[in-house]
């Protein structure tokens, strides 16, 4: 049987409002072990942002921690349905250069899907795998 993306996403993903600042992203991605927070717009999904775009896109441009998460995410968003094969996540992630994708019901996000996540379900014996199955840093 071939598996979907609700086999190995991981469900009820860290969701935050656009004008928040991302100095409450960055807590819970810290709280949440987690490198990347789903931006919403009146709860309906609008973009994502990672630990890298918080780095990137505020820090490196001398922004503060007040700084709504919408200036610092990414909007051109590719998501899947629970119900999408790995094979065809996979072809996104390649096509599009991503390493998290949404996963998406009804405008809203159900889970996020990881390079990490298919590395442990495909080669579960790869570097990636062993390394995304690893505890966080503290």
């Amino acid at each position: 049987m071939t598996k979907t993306v609700a086999d190995v996403m991981t469900a009820n993903p860290a969701t935050i409002d656009a004008s928040q600042p991302v100095s409450v992203a960055a807590k819970i991605m810290s709280d949440e072990d987690t490198g990347a927070v789903i931006i919403t717009n009146d709860g309906v999904i609008s973009g994502i942002v990672t630990d890298r775009d918080i780095a990137v896109r505020v820090v490196a441009e001398d922004k503060g921690p007040g700084t709504p998460v919408r200036d610092a995410c990414s909007e051109d968003l590719v998501t899947v349905g629970p119900d999408t094969s790995l094979e065809q996540v996979v072809q996104l992630m390649r096509s599009k250069a991503v390493r998290r994708m949404p996963v998406v019901e009804n405008d809203h996000a159900v889970g996020i899907i990881s390079l990490g996540d298919l590395a442990i379900e495909r080669d579960s014996d790869s570097a990636l795998a062993d390394i995304s199955a690893a505890e966080g840093n503290r």
